[in-house]
C-alpha cells in the first residue's frame, strides 16, 4: 500500500543587529529584538497558528492521517518567547499520538560540514529538548536544509538513529525513483528517506501561481498523481517549510482547504499515511545511496554553495568552524556564550551573503548587498571571538591559580601526615622510655646482697643399704649421711681456778 510521510520544518532566523549600532568589544549584545518580534507575531499569526490549527483538527477527526514536524532549537527558543501559542498547538497534536517529531542541530546551522563535535552535541541537545516538549524520543533526524552525505549519514548512525531524511536529487538518484526506502552506503545501520521535491514544491512554490500549467491545484488531482505512480513505489516523502502555509502561498488562496481534503482523497485511492519513524522501522532498505559530497534542497545544484559558494561565505564559515574556537564553547560554561554560538550559527547568516542568482526570490533581510551582510556578520563574529578568547584566558588563569592552590593544599596534607608519624613515633618512645625508668626505680628498691649466694647442692641418691642393715635401721627421710656431732669436754679444776683468776 502507498503510504504518504508528510512532514513540516519550523526554523525561525534571529534577525542581527547592524554593526554600526553597538561598539566591538563593549556591547556583546547582537540581536534586532524589535525586528524579531515583529516577524515571529507576523508569520505566527498569518501562518503557524492557522496551519497547526487545521492539521489539529484532521488529526482528530481522520483516523488514517499523520505528519510530522521538525524544529529548530533556536526556533522553540524564539516561539517560547514571542509566540507561545504555537508551541501550545505542537503540543496538543503531539498529544493525539498522530505525529512524529524529528531530530537535527539546535542551531540549523552548518555544524554538520564544519565540526563532528558541534554538530552531535547540537543534536542531542535539540532531542532532549524535543522530548521534554513533547514526550517524544526523535529517531529518525534530518539536518539542517537537508544536507547530507555518506559521512554525515554515518554519524546520524553512531547517534542511534534509524533514519534521516534527505533531498531526492536527480544527480543522486540517476535512474533510481525517490519513493523508496534506502540506506546508507557507507552504514547500512540507518535507512534514507527520499524527498519527492516535485510533488512537495507542486504545494509550497506552485499551489498559488495562476501562470503555471496546473493552476488550480485541487487534492484529488494531487492524490491521482501519486496514485498514477509504479505499484512498487509505495513511500512518498512530501516535506517543506510550515510558514509555506500562508505566506509563500497566502491563506487566500485556499491552501488550508486542499490541505484538509487530502486524507479523505487519499482514502478513496487506498493510499494512507505515516511517520518517518513508522516508515524506517516498518520496511526495509531495497537498495544503498551513494552520496559522497554534501547536498542540499537549496537552488537547483541542490549542494551546498549557497552557503559556502565565495570567497566571503567560505571565510565566515573558517573562522566560525575553527577547531580551537568550537572547543572552547563546548567546553565553556557561560549561557550566554552558548546561546550566542546557538543564533550566529543559522544557515540564513550564510546565505544572505550568497551572489548566486536565485530562481526563487529571497530576502536578504535588512542588508543592501551580500558584501553588507558579510561586513555586519564578521564584526558580530569577531567581537564574539574576543569574548570567547578573554573568556578561555581568565580560565587559564584560574585554572593555573586553582593548580597552585591544590600544590600547596597537597603540601600541607603530607606535612599533617609526616606529623602524624612523628607523633606515633614518639609516643612509642615516650612509652619506651618510661618503662625503662620504671625497671631502673625497681631495681634501686631491692635490697643489696652482702654474701654470695651458695651454690645449690645437687641432691644425689643414696647408694641401697645392704639388706641386713636395713632390717636393723629405720628408714630416713633423707638420702643424706648424718655426722656425729662430738660433746665438748669438761673442765678440771685446774682450769676452773685459772678462769676464776
Amino acid at each position: 500500500m502507498k503510504q504518504i510521510c508528510l512532514y513540516f520544518e519550523i526554523h525561525q532566523p534571529v534577525h542581527l543587529k547592524r554593526y554600526r549600532f553597538f561598539e566591538i568589544g563593549k556591547d556583546h549584545y547582537y540581536y534586532d529584538d524589535y525586528e524579531n518580534e515583529r516577524s515571529i507575531r507576523d508569520i505566527a499569526d498569518n501562518s503557524y497558528i492557522p496551519a497547526l490549527g487545521t492539521l489539529l483538527e484532521m488529526c482528530r477527526q481522520n483516523d488514517s492521517f499523520k505528519c510530522c514536524f521538525s524544529l529548530s532549537g533556536v526556533a522553540i527558543e524564539m516561539l517560547e518567547q514571542y509566540a507561545p501559542e504555537v508551541i501550545d498547538l505542537l503540543q496538543q497534536i503531539a498529544e493525539t499520538g498522530k505525529a512524529d517529531f524529528l531530530a537535527e542541530p539546535y542551531s540549523h546551522g552548518l555544524a554538520s560540514i564544519g565540526s563532528e563535535e558541534s554538530f552531535k552535541n547540537e543534536v542531542e541537545r535539540l532531542a532532549h529538548r524535543v522530548h521534554e516538549l513533547f514526550g517524544i524520543t526523535p529517531k529518525v533526524m534530518r539536518n539542517s536544509n537537508l544536507i547530507y552525505s555518506d559521512e554525515i549519514g554515518s554519524m546520524a548512525a553512531d547517534m542511534g538513529y534509524k533514519g534521516i531524511i534527505v533531498e531526492g536529487a536527480k544527480h543522486i538518484l540517476g535512474w533510481k525513483s525517490p519513493h523508496y526506502v534506502y540506506s546508507c552506503a557507507v552504514d547500512n545501520r540507518i535507512s534514507v528517506l527520499m524527498r519527492d521535491y516535485k510533488l512537495s514544491d507542486d504545494i509550497c512554490l506552485r499551489f498559488s501561481d495562476r501562470s503555471w500549467s496546473e493552476f488550480p491545484l485541487m487534492a484529488d488531482k494531487y492524490i491521482d498523481w501519486i496514485a498514477g505512480l509504479p505499484q512498487n513505489e509505495e513511500v512518498i516523502t512530501i516535506g517543506m517549510e510550515l510558514c509555506a502555509i500562508g505566506m509563500s502561498q497566502p491563506l487566500s488562496s485556499n491552501i488550508l482547504d486542499f490541505i484538509k481534503a487530502l486524507p479523505a482523497c487519499a482514502a478513496q485511492r487506498g493510499i494512507g499515511f505515516a511517520t518517518p519513524t513508522e516508515l524506517v522501522e516498518g520496511r526495509k532498505p531495497v537498495d544503498t545511496i551513494d552520496v559522497s559530497y554534501p547536498m542540499s534542497w537549496n537552488d537547483e545544484e541542490r549542494d551546498v554553495s549557497g552557503w559556502l559558494g565565495n570567497t566571503m561565505q567560505r571565510e565566515a564559515f573558517a573562522k566560525l568552524y575553527e577547531e580551537k574556537l568550537v572547543g572552547r564553547i563546548l567546553a565553556c560554561k557561560d549561557r550566554r556564550i552558548k546561546q550566542d554560538w546557538d543564533r550566529i550559527q543559522a544557515t540564513n547568516n550564510f546565505q544572505y551573503m550568497t551572489t548566486k542568482p536565485q530562481a526563487v526570490p529571497m530576502s536578504r533581510s535588512f542588508y543592501d548587498s551580500a558584501f553588507d551582510a558579510f561586513t555586519n556578520y564578521m564584526n558580530i563574529l569577531g567581537d564574539f571571538l574576543k569574548r570567547v578568547n578573554d573568556l578561555f584566558s581568565e580560565s587559564v588563569e584560574n585554572d593555573e591559580l586553582n593548580a597552585l592552590y591544590t600544590q600547596i593544599a597537597n603540601l600541607g596534607d603530607e606535612l599533617s601526615v609526616k606529623e602524624n608519624e612523628v607523633s606515633v613515633l614518639r609516643a612509642r618512645l615516650e612509652k619506651y622510655e618510661g618503662k625503662a625508668e620504671k625497671e631502673e626505680k625497681v631495681a634501686q628498691a631491692a635490697p643489696k646482697e652482702t654474701e654470695p649466694k651458695k651454690k645449690a647442692v645437687r641432691k644425689t641418691p643414696a647408694k641401697a643399704a645392704p639388706k641386713a642393715m636395713t632390717e636393723r635401721t629405720p628408714a630416713t627421710e633423707t638420702t643424706e649421711t648424718k655426722v656425729p656431732v662430738k660433746a665438748p669436754a669438761k673442765k678440771t679444776a685446774a682450769k676452773k681456778t685459772a678462769d676464776k683468776k
